[in-house]
Formats: structure tokens, C-alpha cells, sequence
């Protein structure tokens, strides 16, 4: 039987059980995100994340995108 470690989400804190050894059962995995997203995560945080912390992240990066975006389009006026 394979034991998973207890660990604190590296943004929040909260206490999450990684499932590093069978990844298709961990709790991070509810989650979908693009490769974008995925680097986005990857450049802010190294460790583990719970699922609540990737989707807030997920929100962040688009809004992020969307006000990029934007500043883009009143540029070019």
C-alpha cells in the first residue's frame, strides 16, 4: 500500500494529502489547466497546491490576460 504525505498547500496553507505516487488520485487533479495556466502556477509556486488555490490561480491568470489584452486594444486606438 502506497502512503501519501501530508502536506501544507504552499500558497494557503491548508493541509492537503499529495498523492505525488498515484497522480490520477490527487486532489490537485479536479482541476484542467491549459499549459499556459500550468506555466503561469509554475512560475509563482514550486511546491504543491490545493484544488482551491489552482482554480483561484486559474481565475487570476485570465483575468490577468483579459486586462493585458486590454491595455493592448487602447494602445492601438
Amino acid at each position: 500500500m502506497i502512503k501519501h504525505e501530508i502536506i501544507q498547500c504552499e500558497r494557503c496553507s491548508t493541509r492537503i494529502e499529495c498523492k505525488a505516487n498515484s497522480y490520477t488520485k490527487c486532489q490537485c487533479t479536479a482541476v484542467q489547466l491549459s499549459l499556459n495556466e500550468t506555466q503561469y502556477v509554475s512560475e509563482n509556486f514550486e511546491g504543491c497546491l490545493c484544488a482551491a488555490c489552482l482554480l483561484d490561480l486559474k481565475k487570476e491568470y485570465h483575468h490577468y490576460i483579459n486586462s493585458v489584452s486590454d491595455e493592448v486594444d487602447a494602445s492601438n486606438l
